[in-house]
Order: C-alpha cells, then structure tokens, then sequence
C-alpha cells in the first residue's frame, strides 16, 4: 500500500470517528465518547477536534474528565480553545484550566474576556490561581511569560535520602510537574545549584544536595525576551533555564520545548499578518465575526491603496492610446517589483524575527542586498527587453520596458530590504503593514517609470 493510500484510508477513518463522536457528544453518552477517543490514532486529535466546530468540542469538555479535557483544549489554536472557554460555566472551565501547567494558564487566561478571566480565576484552586495571577504580569513573549512553576526544588542542605522520600510521598502532587532537573536553593529561595534527576537516584542515600549540585547554574531573568532565549537554547542544550528574580530568587523554569513553540507561533503570526490576516491568527471554526474583522478591514485598506497606485494611469492616456503593447507590460513590471520586494521583505522579517538583525542595521541590510538585486533587475531587464523587441520589432520598446523592469526590480528589493527595520523603528508591525505598503510602492513606481518613460520616447515608439 502506497502512502498517499494510507494516509487517504486514515483520513477516511478519523472522519468516522469525528462523525461517531458527534453522535455521542448529542446523546451525552460519557462512556461511549471516551471508548471513542480512545480509539483515534496519535496525532490526528486536533483532526477530529476540528470536525466537531466549536459548540461540539465545548459539549465534548462537560462530558470528559478535567485533566483529559485540558490536554485536548492544548491541542487546539489559543483564540479557539479561548473561545471553547467562555462557552463554558465558570466552574467547569476553572476546573480544566487548574489541570494545566501554569504557563498555559496564563496565557488561555490572558486570551479571554477579562471579566471571564476573573471569573475563571475565582473558581480555580487558590495555589493555581496565585500563580496564573503572578505568570499574567509578565508579558507572554518573555521569560515570565513563558516560564511554568511546576518544577522541583529543595534546599540544598537536604540529603538524597530526603529528597527521595519527598518525591515517593508526594508523587501525585509531582505527576505533571517537570522531573528533569532538581534545583537547589538557600533559606531564601536564593538559586544555588541544579541537579539531574538521574545524578540524585545513582548517588548514595546521605549525601547532601551541596555535594551534587553544579553551582552558579545559567538563569534568566523574568523579562529576559524571548530572542534572548531562544539563543540561549540554540548556544547550549538544555531542557529547561531556572527563572530569577531581581534577588536571584528562584521563580519558575522555562522550557526548550515552550520556547520553540512560542518562536514558531510568531513565525506564523507573523506570515499571517504579511498575507493581511490582521490579528495574525485565524482558523475557518472561529466565529465568522472574528474572521471578518481579521480581513475585510485590511483588505479596504488594500483596496484604497491599490486606488492610490492606480490613479497615475489616466494621466496617460494618450500616450497608452498610441502605443497599446504598453498595457501588456504594465502588470509585469508592477508586479515583478511587488514579488522581488516580497523575497527581501520576507528574508528581513526573519532576520528581524530571530534577533540577527536591528532596525539600526538598515543601511547594512540595504548594502548587502544591493548587488543582488542589480543582478536580479539586469537578468530580468534583460529578457523582457528581448520579448518587448522581438514582438513588436521595436527595439526602443524592448529598451523601455527592460530599463523600467530592471529599475522596479531593484527599488522593490530595497524597500522590502529597508521598509521593516524602518517601520519597527517607529514602533509599526512590520509583518502587518510592509506588505500592502511595499506593493503600493511598487505598483506607483512600475505604472511611472514605464508610462513617464513612453511619453518621453513616444516618436521612437510610434515609427
């Protein structure tokens, strides 16, 4: 059997299960919802979850166990298990949020209303409430933001013994806490030292923590940004940082795993926001208000700036009406400045992204991008001043809309180059507004340098 075929016949399967579950989810039938879940193979939930559209994966959530009910809302986007949330009463939605680790929390508590938020929080257990309260000071692309404080801490004078015994008694209190590292810390809280888990099981039951622990562990900070760690994690491999606070005492612990997601969740906000999905994120079981707000706003702005970009082209209408081969250009050269912008507009947005570059750094950027797209306009030039010629028999044409092309080419690659550090700069999304902003320009600019460039040459144009 071909792959196309097996994952053709788990498609056809997971919408069995889909449509089975819904059956279930309208017959409240706990029991049989589960043997159903049961049954979907690994990592096609966020599938079948999809299937069920909102109002179904919210009746799913009542019928199921809290903690099962809270891994299978991680599995959906943040804005859509947000919005499963406030379909809920406040007590069941406290008691699924207080079956996940902090960190996500905070960030579905921060997704919500903020009158739910609080609701929500009343209802939770107090320690998980404190510390959602706590993780939703800081902002969710920093460390604070990000850290989870379901880690495991001891004072370092305790001994092996002591610790072991701790973990065996309270082994339910630790099943979704994070086991990799052990951190040690004084009387005040004060970080000392970390240890792995596995050192502390091979090592003899009186030794003290002092004796295992690897001193002056790297930490971070609450507001360290998330740039920063995600070069920390890339430098060195670690699970997870201990968290500080301005006295070094410790806070939380943030891990490789969340700061990957985090890293790549702006990644695609950030391509949405280019594609003109405003909020930067969006799925088709959203509430069809949402998406309309997500798109039909920006869109009219498009709209009114492709008007503004058009507007030069009456200007030259007699000149249009003598040579008519220049309609056939105008697209091409408008919109080859547009794509040749979007490669560079699209490499400085990454780099923009990942800390390799600052909005200081524009005039490197423009330099290193400078020789590539004079050789890009030239090859490009180049070939549609041989279309231009060899159809019309004009060399002066082929001349004409080389130049233009070649000319668009390169203002395009400098302004997508420049245009985000420019606009981070005075503190505008570049992901969200260089796009319709940088096609205006290219448009405008292609529409002049071809039609000015015809009305200055039209004797040659005409003969």
């Amino acid at each position: 059997m071909s792959d196309l075929q097996k994952n053709n016949e788990i498609t056809t399967k997971v919408e069995q299960l889909a449509k089975e579950l819904q059956d279930a989810i309208e017959q409240k039938d706990a029991d049989l919802v589960t043997r159903i879940l049961q049954k979907i193979p690994p990592g096609e939930l966020p599938h079948v979850l999809w299937h069920l559209g909102l109002e179904g994966q919210t009746r799913l959530m009542e019928l199921i166990d809290s903690d099962e009910a809270a891994e299978m809302l991680l599995e959906l986007p943040e804005s859509q298990a947000a919005a499963v949330l406030e379909g809920m009463d406040s007590f069941r939605a406290a008691a699924i949020l207080d079956e996940m680790p902090s960190n996500e929390q905070a960030d579905l508590l921060a997704a919500v209303a903020p009158e739910r938020s609080e609701e929500f929080l009343k209802q939770m257990r107090p320690a998980e409430a404190e510390d959602a309260r706590r993780l939703l000071q800081y902002r969710p692309d920093t460390a604070g933001g990000l850290m989870i404080t379901e880690y495991l801490a001891y004072n370092e004078s305790l001994t092996v013994d002591d610790v072991i015994r701790d973990l065996r008694l309270n082994a339910e209190k630790y099943k979704n806490y994070d086991v990799l590292y052990i951190y040690t810390i004084n009387g005040d809280g004060v970080l000392k030292g970390v240890l792995r888990v596995r050192d502390l099981l091979l090592s003899v039951p009186d030794r003290s923590l002092a004796d295992l622990e690897i001193c002056n562990p790297i930490s971070v900070h609450a507001e360290t940004s998330l740039d920063d760690l995600d070069h920390l994690f890339r430098k060195y491999r670690f699970f997870g940082l201990p968290v500080v606070d301005s006295a070094g005492r410790l806070i939380g612990m943030v891990r490789r795993q969340d700061v990957e997601e985090a890293m790549a969740e702006r990644a695609s906000r950030s391509f949405l926001k280019l594609l003109g999905i405003s909020g930067g994120e969006e799925i088709r079981s959203m509430a069809l208000k949402e998406r309309i707000k997500g798109r039909t706003v920006w869109l009219s702005i498009i709209l009114f700036l492709g008007l503004i970009a058009a507007s030069v082209i009456p200007f030259f209408e007699s000149t249009i009406a003598q040579v008519l081969a220049l309609v056939f250009f105008l697209p091409i050269i408008s919109d080859m400045g547009g794509n040749t912008g979007s490669q560079s507009l699209g490499v400085t947005l990454r780099e923009l992204a990942a800390g390799l570059i600052t909005p200081r750094d524009a005039w490197r950027v423009v330099k290193a991008e400078l020789p590539l797209s004079l050789v890009n306009g030239l090859v490009v030039g180049f070939l549609l001043a041989a279309v231009g010629w060899i159809w019309q028999g004009n060399v002066c044409l082929g001349v004409l809309v080389g130049s233009a092309l070649a000319l668009n080419t390169v203002v395009g690659a400098l302004l997508g180059a420049a245009m985000p550090l420019g606009l981070a700069r005075i503190g505008i999304d570049p992901a969200l507004a260089s796009g319709p902003i940088l096609t205006t320009i290219t448009d405008l600019t292609g529409f002049l340098l071809i039609l000015g460039g015809a009305q200055l040459v039209l004797p040659w144009l005409v003969t």
